[in-house]
């Protein structure tokens, strides 16, 4: 098929030429029609509109599309109108379209009328003199024209080229037409068209899977997951090796590489990708195109070289060996492809090639009799790093040698004679960290990348300096002596080496020699004579907190005093003289809570650590407070009494100890000593003799538990079971329970009896109800209190009720038990209605 663009152009041409001929100009420079006919009536009538009228008939075959009828309309229209010789030219440039008649199918047809109303703006008669620069026009189609004045009038569209208005303002009964030299074409046809003519030609992928001698190639891109890129839109050109070149490649490469397979780690399958992209220039240059110079590729920052010799052309690459060109301009619906006798190396391909001949890091120390001791150990360390050091990398590794070594296992003392010493969890984790501080992962840093004052993040996670002096790179770590690099570059194939004649020491290995001569938190709290009934507690709560605080750590701990352990004791009262009281399992369980309240774990926090209004969560799960006042730390509990740090940041191998003059106390020991009082609610539901009460109220259904669980206060007259059943009883026999109480009248009924129980706002105790005193009720209406031996309580039912037991303290209020419910008149005119 010819180019789409000419396709759409053409056929855009025919519509509007229909409106043009016959046409004379008015006073005003507007081109009048020589009759007040309409657009396709004109048409018809002018033989050199045939086209376009053929365009519109053809179009109005399909079903639904009627545009002689639209265009025939009263308007008023707009109109850019293709001349003949635009539908000529369109059918000239298109196969298998010799007239409009090859339109036949319903699609082809579509398309026409698609590209028709593109030409037609419905929304008024634009003269020329109206159109301004830049201005965009909305087509009857949907897509946009776009004006350009310069020189003449010109209509930009979706292709890109300009229709130049060679008859403007020809006037028509339902508008105007400018006459156009092309035919418009609108986006969704070029999409259409490249769909179809993309559908009719393989991509280069298809080409290169149907060429026998590519097929190495093929299984390439597909490893290198570059078909689809490769099956994109393009366009590409692709210098293809042949399967001969790609096996030369796999022999240069040596034993370990027999075939693609043998590409599997991700660096290589990254390698073998950047290799194919090193083929790809993106956009499309035949053998006729070819020039001598360098030309850009799909790798980025690389480019090929081509090279004129013996009147053709040679591409070279980043090594000396140049391709030839077997054959050329093989072409597809995305590019086009040249086959070529060798693969094209860029130049990390040929770092890789060279690389292949160097031994790895680890390989360099096991074969260097001075770093004997550092591959011992990475041995010892058991943590992996042989087989890291072994891994592709990059890696810069400091390497200490046997004489750096030595000289450590002296500084650290008796205990560490050799690196087999090192034979703990925690002293192989050590040595995991100074080894790993003499690493630096992600580059391959050769002496010459070093410059004096560079900080270097190393893969322990502390950063070592560079220091450059005398020509001679110095190595600062955590301590006051540099390591001197005493073989510079030692070239690995996953890195480089600089061998040093001092072990690196990191902060945190500087902190392990000074813990050597520290104390756990155990072993301080025993020897100190002021702890020591801090230590008799730890001992009677016998839940392993000895031994907890004895192992790694860190914590932070307050330690009480003995003199504040005395003074909880006194607290406590008569039944706890001292410590060994703490003797049930409960008390046991409860002392735990109290020591574990003066834990943090995971932190060793100094003085200097903590700031005022700090939140600290403990091992018991509350979080203690900080308050600094006057220079001094105060830990503030659950109680109102703060306690004050008497001596802080005592250091120790696990921790940190700050001696407090308090024993800490948590809320949940508080409620413990001190149970919390239950609402109103709460406590109906612990008196059975109140369990119709509870009843009632989930039966009324109108939020009354949830009232009466909230801050109040309240006073409750609460009525016993027996008086819930007297009123039953008295209401006959349709109501046997209070789950008779089923309506919406009969719930709102009963929420009327509840809510006259009671008094929002106070919480009155029998001792301060006065005799007749009113009590204004929620339910609306008041009750009065009796005062006559006792207390009782009038309603409006002429029967008192008596007060059988008063003061019943809630957190919210008060309850007094009585044993009579309660009417209100309201409820008594409802059940009693007044006769009249």
């Amino acid at each position: 098929m010819k180019k789409i663009t000419e396709l759409k152009r053409i056929l855009m041409f025919a519509i509007l030429s229909l409106i043009v001929l016959s046409c004379e100009k008015n006073d005003d420079g507007i081109t009048e029609s020589t009759s007040a006919k309409n657009l396709v009536t004109t048409a018809q009538e002018t033989d050199a509109l045939s086209s376009l009228v053929a365009a519109l008939i053809k179009a109005d075959e399909n079903e639904g599309t009627d545009l002689v009828t639209a265009l025939s309309s009263e308007g008023p229209f707009t109109v850019f109108a293709p001349t003949n010789e635009a539908f000529s030219e369109l059918l000239d440039g298109l196969e298998n379209y010799d007239s409009l008649e090859d339109f036949d199918s319903e699609e082809d047809k579509e398309l026409l009328a698609t590209i028709l109303t593109y030409h037609v703006f419905a929304g008024g008669a634009v003269p020329s003199s109206e159109l301004s620069n830049g201005q965009t026009i909305a087509t009857l189609q949907g897509e946009d024209l776009e004006v350009k004045l310069e020189n003449g009038v010109f209509i930009k569209d979706a292709s890109g080229a300009d229709a130049r208005v060679v008859i403007p303002n020809v006037a028509v009964s339902n508008g105007i037409v400018h006459v156009v030299d092309k035919v418009l074409i609108p986006q969704t046809v070029i999409d259409a068209m490249n769909d179809e003519e993309d559908d009719k030609e393989g991509t280069l992928v298809d080409l290169v899977v149907e060429t026998e001698s590519l097929s190495i190639l093929e299984a390439a891109v597909i490893k290198a997951e570059l078909v689809e890129t490769l099956n994109s839109a393009g366009p590409f050109t692709v210098f293809a090796p042949n399967d001969d070149a790609f096996v030369a490649l796999l022999e240069i490469l040596g034993d370990d590489y027999n075939g693609l397979d043998d590409f599997d780690t991700e660096a290589e399958l990254m390698l073998l990708k950047d290799i194919l992209l090193y083929h790809v220039i993106p956009a499309e240059v035949f053998a006729a195109d070819l020039a001598a110079g360098n030309v850009p590729t799909a790798l980025a920052e690389n480019s090929l070289e081509i090279i004129a010799l013996d009147e053709t052309f040679v591409i070279g690459d980043a090594s000396d060996t140049n391709a030839n060109i077997l054959g050329t301009d093989f072409t597809s619906s995305n590019g086009v492809a040249h086959i070529i006798d060798k693969v094209l190396l860029p130049q990390s391909a040929i770092d890789f090639v060279t690389s292949l001949s160097l031994k790895s890091i680890v390989e360099i120390a096991v074969e260097t009799d001075d770093l004997s001791l550092l591959v011992e150990a990475l041995q010892q360390a058991n943590a992996g790093l042989v087989e890291t050091l072994s891994s592709e990398g990059p890696f810069t590794v400091f390497a200490p040698t046997n004489q750096a070594f030595v000289a450590l296992l002296d500084a650290l003392g008796d205990d560490y004679h050799s690196l087999a010493d090192f034979d703990t969890e925690e002293e192989k984790a050590l040595l995991v960290q100074i080894l790993t501080y003499h690493v630096v992962a992600g580059t391959a840093a050769f002496s010459g990348d070093l410059f004096d004052g560079q900080e270097i993040p190393t893969v322990q996670g502390e950063n070592v300096g560079i220091n450059l002096k005398n020509g001679t790179v110095h190595i600062e770590d955590a301590t006051d002596k540099n390591a001197a690099v005493v073989i510079p570059d030692v070239e690995a194939s996953n890195g480089v080496v600089h061998v040093i004649d001092k072990v690196l020491l990191p902060q945190v290995a500087l902190d392990f020699v000074a813990s050597l001569s520290l104390k756990t938190i155990v072993e301080i709290a025993v020897e100190t004579d002021d702890l020591s009934l801090l230590v008799e507690a730890l001992l009677q709560a016998n839940a392993g907190l000895v031994d907890v605080l004895s192992s790694e750590g860190p914590f932070t701990v307050f330690a009480p005093t003995n003199e504040a352990f005395v003074a909880l004791l006194d607290a406590l009262g008569d039944d706890y003289h001292s410590l060994a009281d703490f003797d049930t399992e409960e008390e046991k369980a409860l002392l735990v809570k109290v020591l574990t309240y003066h834990v943090v774990s995971g932190t060793a926090a100094f003085s200097g650590d903590l700031f005022d209004g700090q939140e600290i969560p403990t091992v018991q799960g509350e979080n203690v407070g900080i308050n600094l006042k006057n220079g001094t730390v105060h830990v503030e509990d659950a109680t109102d009494v703060n306690a004050s740090v008497v001596i802080p940041d005592v250091e120790a191998s696990n921790g940190v100890v700050h001696v407090i003059n308090k024993v800490l106390l948590p809320q949940e020991v508080l409620d413990i000593l001190s149970p919390s009082v239950p609402n109103i609610v709460e406590l109906a539901i612990s008196v059975d003799e109140l369990s119709l009460l509870v009843g009632a109220l989930i039966q009324a259904d109108a939020g009354l538990v949830e009232v009466l669980s909230s801050d109040g206060p309240f006073t409750v007259f609460a009525p016993t079971n027996e008086a819930f059943v007297d009123l039953l009883n008295s209401l006959g026999n349709d109501y046997n329970s209070l789950e008779d109480f089923d309506t919406a009248e009969e719930k709102a009924l009963l929420t009327k009896i509840l809510t006259y129980h009671v008094v929002a706002g106070a919480a009155v105790a029998s001792g301060e109800l006065y005799n007749h005193q009113e009590l204004p009720t929620a339910q609306g209406e008041s009750l009065f209190a009796i005062i006559n031996h006792g207390v009782d309580i009038r309603d409006k039912s002429g029967t008192d009720a008596n007060v059988i037991a008063a003061d019943n303290i809630a957190s919210n209020g008060i309850v007094h038990i009585i044993d009579k419910v309660l009417l209100p008149q309201e409820v008594i005119n409802i059940l009693n209605p007044p006769s009249h």
